[in-house]
């Protein structure tokens, strides 16, 4: 993801204050020569680093700080606070005017993902506000971008108006506006034209739709890869339309992420959203605080809860506890609790959420390829050894059998039990917890530990399957 570099670089240069009783001015100077480094590597705007260090080294150089009991805490907590004001301080929340048609302009260079961003936006609308969008295609110069747009509204059972790339822009403005009345869509999106460089006649056009349409929000679509190049851009496209947020694309992929830094500061062009992926469901409102939290290492449990909410059904989720902790939790159940997984988005992409795990996961191969070889696995099984997992764990035909047609290894099928036993476990020794006993600084010390095994003799230890367990 994006900013995975500067993440490991800030945290570096925080690790570097951190466990000192007494900080001395040349310990921050260290520290921010390091953040300097970090921001600039990022492909951070040169002036709006010189404005974060001398902001965030003036702070931490205050007597409060360093006679504190606690200093490094405090510097990291001033450094969060900075790194949330550069990203847009509060976030800039979208919101939609009942009884009333809302119509979304989106604006940006050819390639930066306008198409596919127009229905991640009708998508996240219809699925949070309840709203009925209708997509409108208003590139006249590029057939394959209104073919997509279609298409896009087929996989979203959506109305898509088009009118090809022979009618004037005024004329399919009027038609859509006349449309959305007669069907009752109370959101439009207008997906314009872009070009592979910002030129007058591109401007004019865009000044002449933004005149004719009157739209109610203005939002510049812009790629995260595009680097410095970015903040000129919105701050060209600003001052001809006056943006009135962003959405930026592509923060999933393997970019430095310095435009998202410097955009609000250079260009005072607030973000919105951003893009995290190539699904329709990919993308997210743009929370300055959390993603500050997420460079800094912290985490960002909010938006984990935010997803749990939303594609987690309360009632499942307490039935699977439930079996869980009687000892019944079974494949059926265990498949359901993947596909909940992932429609939350990538597992890579959850871990990073949750504090801490993010510098795990860098040790560990986190591929969201392998849900889908578990649920090849499951598939593979038959409905009544799907409810009683005991029967494959005890005939080693059933796991050859399983293994063959899946196209995955009998040693697969083994670690797949072993997984579903330990979840069993784990929750059945939970249920027997006596809540007042939770140590909080240590909860997995507190929970009633397995029983030690017991050795067994020496021999071949193998069953008719050629097994162990």
């Amino acid at each position: 993801m994006a900013f995975d570099q500067l993440s490991d670089r800030l945290q570096m240069a925080m690790r570097r204050i951190r466990g000192k009783a007494r900080l001395t001015e040349k310990d921050i100077e260290e520290m921010m020569r390091e953040v300097r480094l970090s921001l600039l590597e990022a492909d951070v705007n040169f002036k709006v680093v010189k404005s974060f260090t001398k902001d965030v080294k003036e702070k931490a150089l205050g007597d409060k700080i360093l006679k504190g009991l606690n200093p490094a805490q405090q510097v990291v907590k001033v450094v969060h606070e900075e790194l949330t004001d550069l990203l847009g301080g509060a976030t800039s929340v979208f919101s939609l005017d009942k009884g009333k048609t809302t119509s979304i302009m989106l604006a940006g260079l050819q390639g930066s993902g306008k198409t596919t961003t127009a229905g991640k936006l009708a998508h996240y609308i219809q699925k949070h506000y309840g709203a009925k969008p209708l997509l409108v295609a208003l590139d006249v110069y590029r057939p394959a971008a209104v073919e997509q747009l279609v298409t896009l509204g087929e996989q979203l059972g959506m109305d898509v108006f088009e009118k090809g790339v022979e009618t004037p822009l005024q004329d399919i403005i009027d038609g859509a506006l006349a449309h959305a009345e007669e069907h009752g869509h109370d959101v439009l999106i207008f997906d314009t034209a872009g070009r592979l460089h910002i030129d007058e006649k591109m401007m004019d056009e865009l000044r002449t739709v933004k005149a004719h349409l009157r739209p109610d929000e203005i939002y510049l679509v812009l790629d995260a890869m595009t680097g410095q190049d970015a903040v000129s851009v919105a701050d060209h496209f600003h001052q001809s339309l006056s943006i009135t947020g962003s959405i930026i694309t592509k923060l999933d992929g393997d970019t430095r992420g310095g435009a998202a830094l410097s955009l609000k500061k250079v260009a005072d062009v607030p973000i919105k959203f951003m893009g995290l992926g190539e699904r329709l469901e990919d993308l997210e409102v743009f929370h300055p605080e959390r993603m500050a939290g997420r460079i800094l290492g912290m985490g960002d449990v909010m938006t984990l809860v935010d997803k749990v909410s939303e594609n987690v059904d309360e009632d499942d989720m307490m039935s699977m506890m439930e079996k869980m902790m009687e000892g019944k939790f079974n494949f059926n159940d265990y498949l359901k609790q993947l596909k909940m997984v992932k429609r939350m988005g990538s597992l890579s992409g959850l871990m990073k959420l949750i504090p801490g795990m993010n510098k795990m996961t860098k040790n560990m191969n986190v591929d969201d390829k392998q849900i889908v070889y578990i649920e090849t696995l499951i598939n593979s099984m038959t409905k009544h050894e799907r409810k009683k997992p005991e029967l494959i764990k005890n005939s080693g035909s059933r796991r050859r059998r399983i293994a063959e047609g899946s196209g995955r290894s009998v040693a697969e099928v083994n670690r797949l039990i072993q997984t579903l036993d330990q979840q069993k476990q784990t929750m059945q020794r939970m249920s027997k917890m006596d809540p007042s006993s939770i140590d909080p600084n240590n909860p997995m010390k507190s929970m009633p530990q397995p029983p030690a095994n017991k050795k067994k003799k020496k021999g071949k230890g193998k069953g008719k399957g050629g097994f162990r367990f």
